[in-house]
């Protein structure tokens, strides 16, 4: 295919603005599945993911393809959370334009700023739409000001100031040029990328030469190498070589190449310049090497990921229950499969632990940490792990940690809740505004003082607060907020905890197990009503002298124990406390589990 048939875009936005929705409709109304095919029916459709549904945001950057007319348009969906930023910093390398979606009523939020300074950064070619029409409360007008607004703030460019703007009801597979919107498919967004987004930025020149964005692997052909062809060509059987911050890292043959049509890929004989290809047959290949033909082996410069802000420390489980759930347990099985994760997830650090055995992984933040535990978790490991922790580091001789810019939405009935929380949490209030008869504030806060905030502020409020945040940045460290956890329960010995035991141990407290669960000594069982922590016997049974006593007052009721969420018990962590991870089992415990 030839270059200028060829259109590679980037759909990025703030989570929950329907950006997966759309993509669902463009390759439904482009044909890529035939009318009895099961997609047809399907949502999320790229959210293939099993964690991706069941959380309902994108987590890892996809690529896809459709075909409209004569040309080809390469469609890369990316994560709208800010802690899987890094997934939208490597993949906009492969874009020419971008896809702004803002949803109608919310407007302009964090990472609605944040992603699309990424990509007028690298020079993309914006088209904004504007989302979720259809909503009662949807203020049109006054986003498209407030996407003015943010463009003056952040064009590199006068160019990027002149921009296509659409209006769509994704859910319902339809946009337009303007209001009221007429067309029922989304034929005016394909033509305004054809019409507005440029061709491939490539050379002309000979020597094939592509940057490595993505990596995906199966157990037929290897490892895929992902990229855009920005110079030459490459067949089948070549020899290319890889170059590695200007160094050749090994050199091997083509053995498939790939062009990606619908969800899948299709094998070709030869890439086309400026379409993004998939290449097999080199397994020594990392995110950011350049792949070269051996007669030019001129590498490109390495991709710029942000640095981590949090840090966990992950080491193999001491527990008495270890090894009854998981497959995986050692130290080494865990290493190598951080390892393995590192080829992929280019947010991530991996560096050793304060013992032999354990191993420090830092990541974007809470969100991110959390779901490569619990990938790690459905994949069979057995591993325990630490509280979470802000990176600080150095600069000029000043110690620095990570800020966040926070926004919250909520009803004005409750501003005063977030009001006290926030101020104990030493957080700066930057502005509060009212859309659509609710409050949206927007703070200033470091890392270190937010952990844990999200789950605090959805249980007090319950559920109706709307928070959203995005990395400011390493700044000078601020005033800690000392925030205080009431003490664990503690269980004393091993064995099964008994209703008589727990009725009794709930007058002190709330309680994490239930009737007929496993525990052992150092586990925590619960959480006390008071500062300190309690060792309490939760194995204990009722004493039975005769028959009478056996029967007397044997009812009682027995609260249901409290369930917490995997984030929310990495909240709970004190220092001296791990959290017990297997395949079916969350358990809190005591780093050191004799009692005192």
């Amino acid at each position: 295919m030839q270059t200028d048939k060829i259109r590679n875009i980037a759909i990025i936005a703030h989570v929950d603005h329907g950006k997966t929705t759309l993509v669902d409709f463009l390759l439904k109304q482009a044909h890529v599945f035939a009318a009895h095919e099961h997609e047809m029916s399907e949502t999320t459709i790229l959210d293939s993911n099993e964690l991706e549904r069941e959380r309902g945001v994108t987590i890892l950057a996809k690529n896809t393809a459709i075909t409209w007319q004569d040309y080809k348009i390469n469609i890369l969906d990316t994560p709208g959370h800010a802690d899987f930023s890094g997934e939208v910093e490597r993949v906009l390398n492969m874009a020419d334009g971008c896809l702004l979606l803002v949803d109608a009523a919310e407007g302009v939020l964090s990472q609605t700023r944040y992603v699309l300074s990424l990509a007028l950064g690298l020079g993309l070619k914006p088209i904004v739409i504007i989302n979720k029409m259809d909503r009662k409360d949807q203020r049109s007008a006054e986003v498209l000001e407030e996407i003015n607004d943010l463009f003056l703030d952040l064009a590199t460019d006068p160019k990027q100031l002149e921009f296509p703007v659409l209006y769509a009801v994704g859910r319902e597979g339809k946009a337009d040029r303007q209001l009221p919107i007429k067309s029922q498919n989304l034929q005016p967004l394909m033509q305004t990328i054809i019409d507005y987004i440029p061709a491939p930025k490539v050379s002309p020149e000979s020597g094939f030469q592509l940057q490595m964005t993505t990596l995906d692997y199966d157990s037929h052909k290897g490892r895929y190498v992902i990229g855009k062809v920005l110079r030459g060509q490459a067949k089948v059987g070549d020899i290319l070589t890889i170059i590695r911050q200007g160094q050749k890292v090994a050199e091997s043959r083509v053995e498939y190449l790939f062009s990606f049509k619908g969800l899948g890929r299709q094998p070709i004989t030869t890439t086309d310049l400026g379409d993004i290809v998939a290449i097999t047959g080199f397994t020594r290949a990392k995110i950011g090497d350049t792949l070269v033909s051996p007669d030019k082996p001129e590498g490109l410069p390495d991709l710029n990921i942000s640095e981590p802000t949090m840090k966990i420390q992950i080491s193999p489980s001491t527990s008495p229950l270890v090894g009854q759930d998981g497959e995986f347990t050692t130290s080494r099985q865990i290493r190598q499969r951080l390892e393995k994760e590192l080829e992929t997830n280019v947010s991530l650090k991996l560096s050793s632990g304060s013992t032999g055995e354990s191993m420090v992984v830092a990541g974007r933040g809470e969100l991110h940490l959390a779901i490569l535990i619990e990938t790690m978790r459905r994949e069979g490991y057995e591993f325990s792990v630490g509280k979470p922790e802000v990176i600080i580091k150095t600069v000029d001789g000043q110690k620095q940690e990570p800020w966040e810019l926070l926004n919250i939405e909520i009803i004005e009935s409750k501003v005063g809740l977030i009001f006290d929380t926030l101020g104990k949490r030493k957080a700066t209030l930057n502005k509060m505004t009212t859309v659509s008869g609710n409050a949206r504030l927007e703070y200033q806060i470091s890392t270190r003082n937010a952990l844990g905030l999200r789950t605090e502020l959805l249980t007090n409020t319950s559920g109706l607060a709307v928070i959203h945040s995005q990395l400011l940045g390493f700044k000078p460290v601020g005033e800690e907020a000392h925030i205080p956890r009431n003490g664990a329960l503690v269980s004393t010995e091993p064995g099964q905890a008994l209703a008589y035991s727990i009725n009794h141990i709930q007058e002190r407290g709330s309680t994490f197990v239930e009737p007929g669960e496993a525990v052992y000594t150092g586990m925590i069982i619960g959480q006390n009503s008071r500062a300190d922590d309690m060792w309490v016997n939760v194995c204990k049974g009722k004493k039975l002298t005769n028959m009478r006593s056996a029967t007397a007052d044997a009812t009682f009721s027995v609260a249901p124990p409290v369930k917490m969420s995997l984030e929310q018990n990495l909240n709970f962590l004190n220092a001296d406390e791990l959290l017990e991870v297997t395949p079916k089992h969350l358990r809190l415990r005591k780093k050191n589990l004799s009692p005192k």
